[in-house]
């Protein structure tokens, strides 16, 4: 804010729905926020919803490159599955969607509660 004030800011640091507006708020302060320049990185969903998307249509998951936008827990990950040129049948859309925006939860389960899914971040 006080050395690049017009810089974009593309921000990866957990939890990116948290950082995100706490960097606006910064921003905000030094009187140089710009929507357009402040934005949440969230390869990992990304990665992650072409994974499940390639093995529900059965094509190479990098062939694909399903938009995700918003937030990067829970509900707040919205996966733009009408984006991705392929047909989905009404179930297929809910069912992918969820197990998208929950997908670091799976993680979490297999490893029985031992650990986070924060590994998956190296695989992005």
């Amino acid at each position: 804010a006080e050395h690049c004030p017009d810089a974009v800011l593309a921000i990866i640091s957990n939890p990116v729905n948290s950082t995100v507006p706490i960097a606006a708020e910064i921003l905000k302060k030094h009187g140089v926020f710009n929507p357009k320049k402040v934005c949440g990185v969230t390869t990992l969903d990304v990665c992650r919803a072409n994974t499940f998307v390639g093995a529900n249509q059965g094509v190479d998951p990098s062939t694909l490159d399903v938009p995700v936008i918003g937030g990067h827990a829970g509900i707040t990950i919205l996966p733009l599955l009408s984006q991705t040129g392929l047909t989905f049948s009404e179930a297929d859309r809910e069912a992918l969607t969820k197990r998208i925006q929950f997908g670091g939860d799976e993680v979490v389960q297999a490893k029985a509660g031992a650990g986070s899914a924060t590994l998956s971040m190296a695989y992005s």
